[in-house]
């Protein structure tokens, strides 16, 4: 009996300094988990939709001053009103403070800001939010390795140290923040653009997302080159570098510069006007968004020195990339059909057509375009095409005539006329003349006994 109580007293103490071990050596749940002591401590973590303001001071420099609008655009308060300023500059700015994190933190109470250069800062970055609490960065020496800078913020007893590289995307000046932009127009906001060049007026409206020419007469535009226009335009900047000197020989330059063309946008803000000049091999530009004249690019002046000829739609249908439901083709006594079913193009007699031999056909339709526009020498019509496209909502109909050496395209309900190739109309034919049935599926053989 005696030995049987020893073999239960083993067993309960064996039990019990295993439920020992595991309580020490459990790993701790997630909840458990503490932050290295290593880990770069935090400077600031801001809530950056709720700045209002922003002011940056340095030594011997004007104080730059910026505020949100009603609409929450930042605008330029300080040093000149007039400059716009940089909405994606001054986000990206922002967007550094909404989680500022040192490289390491130097001291956890200092008695003195002295020593880092942090008592009169080399920059000082205030941020002011909706709820007038105002929090000040301060910018000191470099550090003695000379890979970052001391800093702190007012108030806070602790001093960190910041990497040059968070430090560049903090320093500012005006010129940084400034919208470089020579027009400030909202591109999905234009209804109207106007430009003046080779001695034409020329006049873009916008139906939906599609751009017409307007004037001299309403044309079918070349959607892709009124957008290219418009994207340089928008892209068009000045060079804030420039000195002042700079900017007076610009202001000359194009005072006695000859004018290459003058761009009118207008959207929900009103009307910018932007006018180019060339003086030798140089282009500069005038904005009546921004004050002063600026050198541009050569790239710019030309594309803006295009005729109306320019941006209009060369190709006689309005396909795009997409089939169409239907094409018609009359030339002479022969006639050609070909319908879109579902997946397959289908021959007028029921039968499915030749994939390859379809395909091609519509691309030759598809690409039809001209090469020239002209103002009279269409006669007898030769060859008539009908395209049905949009689930039957748009039908196109085209004349061609031959004309001495090439061909002459009408659309109907217009007077514009489209001149191209003979190349063009013999390769429709021959794709007409390939369209042949798709051949017979073969029957199914018959099971091996």
């Amino acid at each position: 009996m005696k030995g049987y109580g020893l073999l239960v007293a083993a067993i309960i103490l064996a039990a019990l300094s295993g439920v020992l071990y595991w309580s020490n050596h459990r790993k701790p749940a997630d909840t458990e988990v503490k932050v290295s002591a290593d880990a770069p401590p935090k400077i600031l973590s801001l809530n950056t939709a709720d700045i209002t303001k922003l002011d940056i001071r340095k030594k011997s420099v004007d104080e730059v001053s910026l505020a949100r609008n009603d609409a929450g655009k930042w605008q330029m308060v300080a040093p000149n009103k007039a400059w716009h300023a940089d909405q994606n500059e001054i986000s990206a700015m922002l967007s550094t403070f909404s989680s500022l994190t040192s490289e390491r933190l130097i001291e956890d109470k200092t008695t003195s800001l002295e020593p880092y250069g942090l008592a009169n800062p080399s920059v000082e970055v205030d941020l002011t939010g909706k709820d007038n609490k105002t929090h000040k960065l301060l910018i000191g020496d470099a550090t003695p390795t000379g890979d970052g800078v001391y800093v702190a913020v007012a108030g806070d007893p602790r001093v960190f140290t910041l990497s040059n590289y968070t430090k560049t995307n903090l320093d500012k000046s005006a010129k940084d923040l400034r919208d470089k932009r020579l027009l400030t127009f909202e591109s999905d906001k234009l209804s109207r653009v106007e430009l003046q060049a080779k001695k034409q007026d020329i006049e873009f409206g916008r139906n939906k997302d599609q751009w017409q020419i307007v004037k001299p007469k309403p044309l079918r535009a070349d959607d892709s080159q009124v957008q290219e226009l418009i994207r340089k335009l928008g892209d068009a900047r000045m060079e804030v570098t420039a000195s002042d000197d700079d900017q007076k020989k610009a202001a000359a330059e194009f005072a006695g510069g000859t004018l290459i063309a003058t761009a009118k946008l207008t959207d929900a803000s009103g009307t910018q006007e932007l006018q180019v000049r060339k003086n030798k091999t140089d282009y500069y530009a005038k904005s009546s968004a921004v004050e002063g004249v600026y050198k541009v690019t050569a790239d710019l002046g030309t594309s803006l020195d295009k005729g109306v000829d320019d941006f209009r739609n060369k190709k006689l249908f309005d396909l795009g990339s997409a089939d169409p439901d239907k094409i018609e083709l009359h030339d002479g006594p022969k006639s050609w059909f070909l319908t879109k079913g579902g997946d397959d193009w289908w021959l007028p007699d029921g039968k499915k057509a030749d994939a390859f031999s379809a395909q091609g056909f519509v691309e030759q339709v598809r690409d039809l375009a001209a090469n020239a526009f002209v103002d009279s020498g269409f006669s007898a019509a030769t060859v008539a095409l009908t395209v049905t496209s949009n689930g039957g909502k748009t039908i196109e109909k085209v004349e061609i005539a031959k004309s001495n050496d090439h061909y002459i395209a009408k659309r109907d309900g217009e007077s514009a006329l489209y001149q191209f190739d003979p190349v063009a109309v013999t390769s429709l034919e021959k794709a007409a003349e390939d369209l042949k049935p798709a051949p017979e599926p073969k029957p199914a053989e018959k099971p091996k006994k």
